[in-house]
């Protein structure tokens, strides 16, 4: 089990089993969501080891998320790309969750790439819009830095000023802007699920300034800050809930709305990478 009291340790070993790999270290590392794991037909894939393989990692459990991680290059840059992620609804403690950020700072990686799907309530938003997340809101009941503080990650009390990078959401914005993609932009949510939201709940998200809202996502990036990596995330609008009408909704529509939007999707998180 991964603690605050050994999570340094355990992330060293994994990092160095990781790195013990792979020919040189990667510059992104990238969280691909649900429905999102296509971007690695655009990674030049030169190892794929599966989580159950790696020291230390915890496994994925949810259909959609293949359970690998890839190394490759993709537009001429070294990634490491999470074919599927560890959501805190599956059982997993928070350092679970987080553990491989944990690892990507410890193998010296700096930048990090995230993905998902998500629930939009923004009246202006539609199934299939790609939001670029600007800024969250954290509603897990459980918080990742909770517990004893270790400096050599970070200090007790992290800066959230800017969680998500405003040069890398520079660079997309400018990118989607030349190639006339239309792209939305806003605040993500995020809650514990597993279930949906109901009607009231969708409606509080927008209440308190949520644009969308999901399961995932938060503590990965509260715990890259803690750490000081520059994050740009993005999220897949899968499904709509306003205060009027609320869109049926189950994991498979989710996969079939995240499949639609994934080429702009990979489009947009390649391009940064190759500029950025």
């Amino acid at each position: 089990m991964i603690t605050a009291l050994n999570e340094f340790e355990k992330s060293l070993e994994t990092a160095e089993f990781i790195s013990s790999k792979i020919e040189s270290k990667p510059e992104y590392a990238i969280v691909l969501g649900s429905g999102l794991g296509s971007l690695v037909e655009d990674i030049d894939v030169i190892l794929e080891i599966p989580y159950k393989e790696i020291p230390n990692f915890p496994v994925s459990t949810v259909k959609g998320h293949k359970g690998s991680l890839i190394y490759g290059i993709l537009n001429g840059k070294k990634v490491l790309a999470m074919n599927g992620r560890f959501h805190f609804y599956e059982g997993y403690s928070m350092k679970e969750v987080t553990f491989p950020e944990r690892v990507f700072w410890q193998m010296g990686i700096r930048k990090l790439i995230v993905s998902n799907a998500s629930g939009g309530v923004n009246r202006n938003f539609n199934i299939g819009d790609v939001m670029l997340i600007k800024d969250h809101i954290n509603f897990f009941p459980e918080h990742p830095l909770r517990g004893p503080n270790d400096e050599r990650f970070g200090p007790r009390f992290v800066n959230m000023s800017e969680p998500y990078s405003k040069n890398m959401l520079q660079v997309v914005r400018e990118y989607a802007a030349e190639k006339n993609i239309k792209i939305k932009e806003g605040v993500y949510l995020g809650l514990q699920g597993p279930t949906f939201e109901t009607l009231a709940e969708y409606t509080m998200v927008r209440n308190i300034g949520g644009d969308a809202v999901g399961m995932s996502t938060v503590p990965e990036v509260i715990v890259a800050k803690h750490m000081d990596m520059e994050v740009f995330g993005i999220s897949v609008i899968t499904d709509i809930g306003t205060a009027e009408f609320i869109e049926e909704v189950n994991h498979q529509e989710v996969l079939k709305a995240a499949k639609a939007a994934e080429p702009v999707v990979r489009e947009l998180v390649g391009k940064l990478v190759e500029r950025y």
